[in-house]
């Protein structure tokens, strides 16, 4: 048998011919080696010293949802529901089971086309690949995003003032008073990531990170322009302040807003309208007014209801503390790139005519705000430090478990 068994390559090679050489993968560079390993290990790095702030807000997250499952039974209410598949998280699953609609309409609070698409995406996506439910899926990238973002936060707070102030930054942010949304079905987890990190990558010189992470901020959540706008005028400040031609600096001005213009030109040739998207807007009652809402809302509110609702009693205080921290902020003189960022932000929240009560909860992701009581903390003594984080814990605590449990509309 072994005289009539075919011959091999190696016996059937002509000779005066080369022998072909086998084909291997080619070896990774020892430069590559060292330029992944140098990355892993800048990596590790920050997240050793990101540790403690990621373990705080961990707690502080902890303690909200135990007030939430000691509570939720209570009032005969479903926890998961309410964390995963409700009010805003419903929308951003639909559209991640059936699209966006085609056509305008004319019913209000109706048109899927008012939630931007990167969340419902990831959802679609990442559910392919894990067990479960879209709705246990996207609960469970809110949660990833949080932690993503309290560690942009962090660094941030590090980058500028040191490891105590970052920490303490993530803590202030995680006991925001609404601070439940971060473990929620919803986007603000998501977005607060890109902004972080992008933002301190405007800090740190790193502008085509900043850039791509601003584009992806554009496709979460409409204030998403207002990371675009931090990095460009940001860039632009630097190539004004410098006189030079910075092709990197240059392309991350250009490319920051590309998410968010990408989306709302897209709804415009959806609908054949130029636009689309603020006529959207338009149905869901969101209107730019300059702030007239806001100051009767206000107004309202604080001197002329005898019995205001508790959960509209704190947005009010929220926003409220938000313009007060802003000040504060440029009092501090903050970098451009985060007085940018908060400032459009607020001007977006404040200047809105739609809907009052979700308000405190579109300021979540403006953490530089909070920069001020950080700094203010990280001076303090220990006993008035354990004291404030400790009344900041318990209160955002009760407030996110009346605002999922007791507050009848959406957070």
């Amino acid at each position: 048998m072994s005289s009539t068994a075919p011959k091999t390559a190696r016996s059937a090679h002509i000779p005066g011919t080369r022998r072909p050489r086998p084909q291997t993968a080619p070896a990774p560079s020892p430069r590559g080696r060292d330029r992944a390993r140098a990355h892993a290990q800048r990596l590790l790095r920050s997240a050793h010293r990101a540790a403690p702030a990621l373990g705080a807000y961990l707690a502080v997250r902890g303690a909200g949802l135990l007030v939430l499952a000691v509570w939720a039974p209570r009032r005969h209410q479903d926890l998961w529901v309410n964390l995963a598949a409700q009010w805003d998280s419903d929308w951003y699953l639909a559209i991640a089971d059936h699209g966006y609609d085609h056509e305008l309409g004319t019913a209000h609070n109706t048109n899927n086309l008012a939630f931007f698409p990167l969340y419902p995406v990831l959802v679609k996506a990442v559910a392919v690949l894990t067990p479960g439910t879209r709705a246990s899926t996207g609960l469970g990238l809110a949660v990833v995003a949080s932690l993503l973002a309290a560690w942009g936060v962090f660094a941030v707070g590090d980058h500028l003032h040191g490891r105590r102030v970052g920490v303490l930054l993530t803590t202030l942010w995680a006991a925001f008073p609404v601070g439940a949304v971060q473990w929620m079905g919803y986007t603000e987890s998501l977005f607060t990531a890109c902004a972080a990190w992008s933002l301190y990558a405007v800090l740190t010189g790193r502008w085509l990170w900043a850039a791509g992470l601003a584009t992806l901020a554009g496709l979460t959540r409409p204030t998403g322009i207002a990371v675009a706008a931090a990095v460009t005028l940001t860039a632009l400040l630097r190539l004004a302040r410098h006189r030079t031609l910075a092709p990197r600096v240059l392309a991350a001005a250009a490319l920051a807003p590309l998410g968010w213009c990408a989306y709302v030109g897209w709804v415009g040739l959806r609908l054949g309208r130029w636009d689309g998207y603020f006529a959207v807007q338009r149905l869901w009652y969101n209107e730019f007014d300059g702030g007239l809402r806001t100051l009767h809302q206000v107004r309202w509110l604080l001197w002329r209801d005898p019995t205001p609702q508790l959960f509209l009693v704190m947005v009010t205080l929220t926003l409220i503390g938000a313009v007060v921290l802003f000040a504060l902020s440029a009092w501090d003189r903050q970098p451009a790139a985060l007085l940018v960022f908060t400032g459009v932000v607020l001007t977006i929240v404040l200047g809105s005519g739609g809907v009052y009560f979700p308000r405190a909860r579109f300021l979540l992701p403006a953490f530089p705000l909070l920069l001020p009581l950080a700094l203010h903390l990280s001076r303090a003594s220990r006993r008035h430090r354990a004291l404030t984080l400790t009344a900041a814990v318990l209160g955002s605590s009760y407030c996110g478990a009346y605002m999922l449990l007791v507050w009848p509309a959406a957070p």
